[in-house]
């Protein structure tokens, strides 16, 4: 089905988020920080990112402008374990700001893994010219 690649630093987050995708059809790849994450992005085609926001060195909304120079139409669907609180004094949000940003979806931790599958499902159905035409072109050859 799809190539993805997964950025969090949380190893939990990364083998729950693997496990799932996997299970699905998807093929795979990890990595625990932005500059990892965006070394594997420029090494290889992806389909679609999962981009935790908040990790130590490169954080996720540094990767994804990284990755949007790069390839601008990609899907991304960017995650996070902080609250989101209506509170106007507190914390801004982080999930709301990244999507403004250029992610497609946002996941807030911990999420259900029928939320995570249906975000993927809208994303890649989003972007078929990202994805390669397996049966598009057999009847015609």
């Amino acid at each position: 089905m799809a190539n993805i690649l997964i950025v969090d630093d949380d190893p939990a987050v990364q083998l729950t988020i693997r496990l799932l995708l996997e299970r699905a059809g998807h093929q795979v790849t990890v990595a625990g920080d932005g500059r990892k994450g965006l070394a594997l992005f420029e090494g290889s085609r992806f389909d679609l990112l999962f981009l935790d926001i908040f990790m130590p060195g490169m954080d996720g909304l540094e990767t994804m402008r990284h990755v949007r120079a790069l390839q601008p139409k990609v899907p991304i669907i960017v995650i996070s374990g902080r609250s989101i609180t209506p509170d106007a004094y507190a914390e801004p949000d982080f999930l709301k700001m990244a999507t403004k940003l250029g992610a497609v979806a946002s996941l807030q931790k911990p999420f259900r893994s029928d939320a995570l599958l249906a975000a993927v499902d809208r994303c890649l159905i989003s972007a078929p010219s990202s994805l390669p035409q397996r049966d598009a072109g057999a009847g015609s050859r």
